[in-house]
Order: C-alpha cells, then sequence, then structure tokens
C-alpha cells in the first residue's frame, strides 16, 4: 500500500492553527501529499472531531485535506492488544484499555505504512517496525 498514516496531533495542528506546529505539520503534508495517499483511521477520526460542532464540517475539511479513511483490519486489532499487553506488563502503564496510539502503531505496522505524528515515543517502544516522521 503507498501512502502514509497521519497522527491526530499533525491534522489537529493545521485545523487548530497551532501557533508552534502549524507550519511544520503542514509542510510536511504537502510534501508527502504531492506523492503518496494521506491515510486516518477511524480512532484519528474520532481524535480530529472533537475540534467540530458538525460532521459536515469534518467531513468538508478532511475531503479539502485529501484524507482517507482506512477501515482497521484484524490483524492490526490483534496487534494492538499485544501491544497494550506488552505496556502493561512492562509496569509502566497504568491504563486498563488500550490506548489510541496502540491502534495507529498497530494499523501503519501491518500495512507497512510510514506514520506522519510528532508523539514518537509510544510508537518507537511497541511499533519498531514503523517508519516514524517527525520533526
Amino acid at each position: 500500500m503507498i501512502g502514509v498514516l497521519i497522527d491526530s496531533n499533525i491534522i489537529l495542528d493545521i485545523f487548530q492553527d497551532d501557533p508552534i506546529w502549524a507550519d511544520w505539520s503542514e509542510s510536511i503534508l504537502t510534501k508527502y501529499s504531492s506523492i503518496n495517499k494521506l491515510y486516518i483511521n477511524h480512532i484519528i477520526y474520532t481524535e480530529i472531531s472533537v475540534g467540530f460542532d458538525r460532521i459536515e464540517d469534518l467531513e468538508f475539511a478532511l475531503t479539502k485535506g485529501g484524507f482517507h479513511i482506512l477501515d482497521m483490519p484484524k490483524e492490526a486489532l490483534f496487534l494492538a492488544g499485544k501491544a497494550f499487553l506488552k505496556y502493561r506488563k512492562s509496569g509502566i502503564g497504568t491504563k486498563r484499555s488500550p490506548l489510541p496510539d496502540f491502534f495507529i502503531g498497530a494499523q501503519a505496522a501491518v500495512l507497512g505504512l510510514e506514520l506522519i505524528t510528532r508523539d514518537i515515543s509510544r510508537y518507537r517502544t511497541y511499533f519498531p517496525s514503523v517508519k516514524l516522521i517527525s520533526p
């Protein structure tokens, strides 16, 4: 599959015109969109929806931005669960259910997609095969 998965923090940088990160996020999306499809999944969709009052506005913004929504394959769901189990067994994690990053990282790993994100630590730890594009 040719394309890149875009983490919600990158999209929110642009939609919310983040004073620190909007320029970087916009330039990296411009660069990658010229040769790749820009993908999000349902988890990312949910995370960015909090910035919108109406679904129609979110849909318009995503369409205008050239984002495509990918379904989550079962293999990615399974891998997300295994990564979460490793997180819990490490003694670091206290969450009782998988965090969004586990689903996002697992999908990138299973589909062989690069991931554009500013939040690299959890992805590097639990999904070392995923190529991360970050500042």
